[in-house]
């Protein structure tokens, strides 16, 4: 784990923190995702959650960034409905964001102490699916 922090992207922590307050009701959307395009761009969305398990709100946004043509994701959040704050990515989310987009940023952690790491950090030791592809051609 490199512990290497960047600059925090506020804008992008308001950006999910409003798509929570004004779009998160009930037990359907508890979670709001918002990322930055690498052309600058701020995409948003919330999860969708179901007994059989939902895509959470950074899945989600993935699909939402493509939707719009906006393939290369530099930076990523997920704030909690409720005025809960910075939560951070679960597992299976960290596998997916780190197979997606390898050089992603995460921003994680509460209060004075909300930071954005690399994707890496946040899953040490971590298989990459793409190494262990076989090579088509």
């Amino acid at each position: 784990m490199t512990t290497q922090t960047h600059p925090v992207d506020h804008e992008l922590i308001e950006a999910a923190a409003q798509v929570a307050r004004t779009r998160c009701r009930g037990d359907n959307h508890t979670m709001a995702a918002a990322a930055r395009a690498q052309d600058g761009r701020i995409v948003t969305a919330v999860n969708a959650y179901h007994f059989t398990g939902g895509p959470c709100a950074e899945l989600v946004v993935i699909g939402a960034a493509a939707a719009q043509g906006a393939y290369d994701l530099e930076t990523i959040v997920a704030v909690g409905d409720l005025d809960r704050g910075v939560v951070p990515p679960c597992g299976r989310c960290r596998q997916v964001l780190l197979d997606y987009f390898p050089t992603l940023k995460v921003i994680v952690g509460q209060g004075d102490s909300i930071r954005s790491v690399p994707i890496t950090d946040l899953l040490p030791e971590s298989y990459v699916w793409a190494d262990h592809q076989l090579d088509t051609e």
